[in-house]
């Protein structure tokens, strides 16, 4: 199981000395892809201004061709539409899935929000069938949480 206690305090101790979301990002992406060796791929994807399309921000894994994901496409598309984070046991069973890569088995989107304003999502690819537990959720948006709140500061 993904244990995010750590990253979370790391994160906020980054904040505290000044880093940026683009550092928060990063070192996010980078630390939740080492957490676990069920996690093949980690990316942050950023909504554009309009809310029509989540940019790629960085990834750690395999190359993929899909920079950009137009909401209501694919489960990270489908996230930001529907408001609500996807756990996908199966992503063969997803009609409007975006392969990447043919191994992939299952998918965790967890949205970077505060409240209703969605900022973006952290994406997690698993070549294991129905790899992530509701605990993984639970950590990804406590990462997820903070992510939201440098984004928020960062506006005002």
């Amino acid at each position: 199981m993904f244990d995010s206690t750590e990253l979370v305090k790391e994160m906020q101790e980054m904040r505290d000395d000044g880093y940026l979301s683009d550092a928060l990002l990063r070192f996010a992406v980078r630390r939740i892809k080492e957490g676990d060796d069920r996690f093949d791929w980690v990316g942050a994807f950023l909504l554009d201004a309009e809310g029509k399309e989540l940019w790629l921000h960085n990834y750690v894994g395999p190359r993929t061709e899909h920079a950009k994901i137009p909401v209501g496409e694919g489960v990270a598309g489908t996230a930001v539409a529907e408001k609500k984070n996807q756990n996908i046991a199966d992503v063969s069973q997803v009609e409007n899935y975006i392969v990447d890569n043919p191994a992939v088995s299952s998918e965790l989107v967890i949205l970077i929000r505060a409240g209703d304003d969605i900022f973006g999502e952290i994406a997690i690819d698993s070549m294991e069938p129905a790899a992530f537990t509701p605990e993984d959720e639970g950590a990804v948006a406590r990462v997820t949480d903070k992510l939201a709140e440098q984004l928020m500061a960062e506006r005002r």
